[in-house]
């Protein structure tokens, strides 16, 4: 939108609303008596409004209710140039992605002022914006970046649509964000629909990559991010429980009176200052989320946030291509076992000329407790849910047959492992499983040998245990 009195565009100056400087708000009262005061949070909405925050029933609010218009000076922290915005007041939002993405950086700017056991949203004021004045004075020239940044996501954008595997395809945007646009810290997480969690693939830059970590609908920049699904960013560290990284210590009773940990310690910045999440959309599904952060305060500004919505949509459309083709050779049998009523499994694989050397050495006790599919190998937690039925699967048919060549097709076709239906994404589930396996080396992991094919290599004798619900 562009104003006819100033030509200042309300796109063109977001970054006065990343809540470096607080603005100052006038308003009037029906008597005509003017008041002038400092306001914590100018949010962007869109091009023709912005949000205020709702934090106390003062002399502002009441000014407001009783003469919805009033003007607000804002200024940008790199230029250092004042604008003046005219509002109308509209409505107030007391939930949903508005409120959502106000309540998390006030978060931060709290924090960041000390003032994090006083600020608190009650509601997110809509305000449109009636005009724009390009205040008089020196400033600083502002940089861009538009090429660079547009630049580097051609080049991602390129580089995805190359990929043929969802490992590929996770490992090529976490590489992008690192090569391209210098973010060093990043993680894709994927939701699980019937859990309501999203749980943790692929990520970069961290002590410990935290592959199989899990977080809650709703819970912290990332939960909030994928419930509401809407881009969720602060620029300064906060101490707010909601919006800190989700420290668990789950214990699950394995033996009567032995508990032992079932959740994989989040990855994470011990101290972040800046955080971005976006949800990661495909044909209106929540496929995941897409996760930066920098110890750096303002790190990711509004071309930040664009570039990561862009590179987010890119990643889901290459997913759901990628999860479609794997799945449609199986939607044949998929069909034709559901006319039948049964899902009768595929044969075990014919037997190999040189079957593989048994293995040698003391037996791994891996116990799998049904309730939620969690895996323990000997003490140690492995995996749960949908990737911990998959591995039981496997280890239970070599374990009474000796096979160690799956397809992910049969996998499809197990009522047994729990897969919603063919769209879930079954892939990402053995992505998980793969690098699980790979990162804590129990004796047991799983090598790819072809398009949807892969083989479970076993390196000690194993004693299984099923603990029921």
């Amino acid at each position: 939108m562009r104003h006819e009195a100033s030509g200042v565009a309300l796109r063109s100056i977001r970054a006065c609303f990343d809540g470096a400087i607080p603005a100052m708000m006038a308003t009037c009262a029906a008597d005509g008596t003017p008041n002038v005061a400092y306001l914590s949070q100018v949010y962007y909405v869109d091009e023709r409004h912005v949000a205020l925050s709702f934090q106390f029933f003062n002399k502002t609010r009441a000014n407001i209710l009783a003469h919805p218009y009033a003007a607000v000076l804002v200024m940008n922290p790199i230029t250092v140039g004042f604008y003046r915005l005219h509002l109308r007041y509209l409505r107030t939002e007391t939930s949903g992605p508005l409120f959502e993405g106000m309540k998390a950086q006030l978060a931060g700017i709290a924090s960041h002022s000390g003032m994090a056991d006083v600020f608190r949203l009650l509601g997110a004021d809509v305000y449109e914006v009636l005009d724009i004045d390009d205040v008089p004075g020196d400033r600083a020239p502002e940089p861009d970046t538009r090429l660079d940044t547009l630049a580097g996501l051609r080049e991602m954008a390129d580089r995805l649509a190359r990929c043929t595997t969802t490992d590929e395809a996770l490992q090529s945007a976490l590489a992008g964000l690192t090569e391209r646009l210098d973010i060093r810290h990043a993680m894709v997480l994927m939701h699980d629909n019937a859990a309501q969690r999203l749980y943790t693939v692929a990520s970069c830059g961290y002590a410990s990559s935290g592959i199989g970590a899990e977080i809650e609908m709703g819970h912290g920049v990332i939960g909030v991010a994928a419930r509401e699904r809407t881009p969720v960013r602060i620029s300064h560290m906060t101490h707010a429980a909601s919006y800190s990284h989700a420290v668990r210590a789950s214990m699950q009773e394995v033996e009567p009176g032995l508990l032992l940990h079932t959740d994989i310690p989040f990855p994470g910045l011990d101290e972040p200052s800046s955080q971005l999440a976006v949800p990661i959309i495909s044909a209106n599904r929540l496929m995941g989320v897409l996760f930066v952060e920098s110890q750096q305060d303002m790190r990711f500004g509004f071309a930040d946030e664009d570039a990561m919505v862009v590179l987010a949509g890119q990643l889901g459309a290459t997913l759901e291509l990628l999860q479609q083709a794997a799945a449609e050779p199986e939607a044949a049998a998929v069909q034709e076992a559901s006319a039948a009523k049964s899902l009768a499994l595929p044969s075990a694989a014919p037997a190999i000329a040189n079957p593989p050397r048994m293995p040698l050495g003391p037996p791994l006790l891996v116990r799998h407790f049904e309730a939620n599919h969690s895996i323990f190998v000997d003490q140690n937690y492995l995996i749960k849910g949908v990737a911990g039925a998959i591995l039981w699967k496997l280890l239970r048919e070599h374990q009474e047959d000796g096979r160690c060549e799956f397809s992910n097709r049969e996998l499809r076709l197990d009522p047994s492992i729990g897969l919603p239906d063919v769209a879930d994404n079954l892939e990402a589930r053995l992505v998980l499983l793969q690098r699980r396996l790979l990162e804590t080396r129990p004796g047991i992991c799983l090598e790819k040998t072809g398009r949807g094919r892969f083989r479970l290599r076993i390196e000690r004798p194993l004693k299984l245990a099923e603990i029921g619900a």
